[in-house]
């Protein structure tokens, strides 16, 4: 079981999940703020949120056993200890194990409604197209892997497609976007003399990891900038405020590391923890 968890990554699992509950609580609490007086009071959708917490689960995980079915030559020279390249799990074992998570995610998030059904639909899609192709073209790899992180958010507000719920946490959905752009670009240049063994053509071998650096370190001061703006709008209260400021500090950090002492390593990492401490934001903020 260790080893399958593994497979999954299953704690960037938990994490995504995690980040889909509370884009249905943060719906929830713009829903039922903005419900007319004379109109039925919302409650909260328990049920439906544990169907969330166990799609985003497993399609994420689906995700990632896929990703390393397809990056097995790459693995081997980047990260061999992992369970594909080490042998702990066959490829054809991952391969089954991948589309199992990926149907069961589908037909849940089918039972909570339509919309719901059809982002698990696309995002397993998205996904499967990725790890066999996208994953090694310049940008659009990056774009994807951005989207399908902060689609969590756009799917627990589309708990309550039908009350607006999308709209509330489309902001949240494009700070994570945007974070997890730049992160995966520090990875790239962080991969780049695997990926240039496996003939990927990823954006620091095709503009050079510098140039790759200042977009990534670009993109993430965007993001920094626009951290504010869930506040400003009312959709978090003042202790997201002083929370996000910490995720904004480590982010700089992390551009201080790539671009400064050009260690993507460590600017991979302090992308991750700074995205950690965003996600606690948005957690004691709504």
């Amino acid at each position: 079981m260790q080893t399958y968890l593994k497979l999954m990554r299953s704690g960037n699992c938990l994490m995504a999940a995690i980040a889909a509950l509370v884009g249905v609580f943060i719906a929830y609490n713009i829903v039922s703020a903005n419900i007319p007086s004379d109109s039925d009071i919302i409650t909260f959708p328990v049920f439906d949120s544990l169907k969330v917490f166990l799609v985003v689960f497993f399609v994420t995980g689906a995700g990632n056993a896929i990703n390393d079915y397809f990056d097995i030559e790459i693995d081997r020279i980047n990260k061999p200890e992992r369970p594909i390249p080490s042998g702990k799990i066959s490829l054809k074992t991952a391969l089954y194990f991948s589309l199992a998570l990926f149907a069961a995610g589908t037909i849940i998030a089918a039972s909570i409604n339509i919309i719901c059904g059809a982002i698990a639909l696309v995002n397993s899609l998205l996904l499967i197209y990725y790890a066999s192709t996208l994953k090694r073209t310049a940008l659009f790899g990056n774009i994807a892997v951005g989207y399908l992180t902060g689609s969590t958010f756009l799917f627990g507000g589309a708990v309550f497609f039908e009350h607006g719920g999308i709209n509330g946490v489309f902001v949240l959905f494009l700070l994570s976007t945007m974070a997890t752009i730049a992160r995966e670009i520090v990875k790239d240049i962080e991969d780049i003399e695997g990926d240039r063994e496996d003939g990927a053509k990823t954006l620091p071998i095709v503009i050079g990891p510098k140039k790759a650096a200042y977009l990534a370190s670009l993109i993430g001061l965007v993001a920094v900038l626009a951290s504010p703006l869930p506040y400003i709008q009312e959709l978090m209260t003042i202790r997201y405020l002083i929370l996000v400021t910490v995720a904004d500090i480590l982010f700089a950090v992390a551009v201080y590391e790539i671009l400064g002492k050009n260690e993507p390593a460590r600017s991979s990492k302090m992308f991750k923890l700074a995205m950690a401490f965003a996600l606690i934001s948005f957690i004691a903020g709504a």
